[in-house]
């Protein structure tokens, strides 16, 4: 089965928290959407005569699009804080897409994340919203 989804650590868990926690693994809805575009420069010539050439070594821009619906307040707040934790800093998201040999495996790469919405749906029970953004980096 498919997944999308990113794992905060205990270590993380227990700076957000204030006591001992351990690991959570955020596990998307289904229905993710992922937005890819290449990154191309194009030369245009008068006679309708083009060149192109993908620009830089990392070309293929990937945006994501999650949901995490009505899950506890507990669990939406915790995702919140680790996205407000990771402001401008990188982290794993794993992707089960790639086919290799016919089957499917999991890739992980490094994203940000942009932005988020919180719906507060009830007292105990909301739901996030959030697009990641692929970034390149050792």
């Amino acid at each position: 089965m498919s997944t999308f989804s990113f794992t905060i650590s205990s270590s993380d868990v227990t700076a957000i928290k204030g006591t001992s926690g351990a690991a959570f693994e955020a596990t998307a809805d289904r229905g993710m959407s992922r937005a890819s575009k290449h990154r191309i420069l194009t030369a245009k010539f008068g006679d309708g005569y083009e060149q192109r050439v993908l620009d830089g070594i990392n070309t293929k821009d990937d945006s994501f699009s999650l949901s995490f619906n009505n899950r506890s307040a507990e669990d939406i707040n915790l995702i919140a804080a680790f996205f407000d934790s990771k402001a401008a800093k990188s982290f794993d998201f794993t992707v089960t897409d790639t086919f290799t040999g016919g089957n499917l495996s999991n890739r992980t790469m490094k994203v940000v994340c942009d932005t988020y919405n919180v719906v507060y749906l009830r007292e105990n029970f909301h739901s996030l919203t959030c697009n990641l953004r692929r970034v390149y980096e050792p």
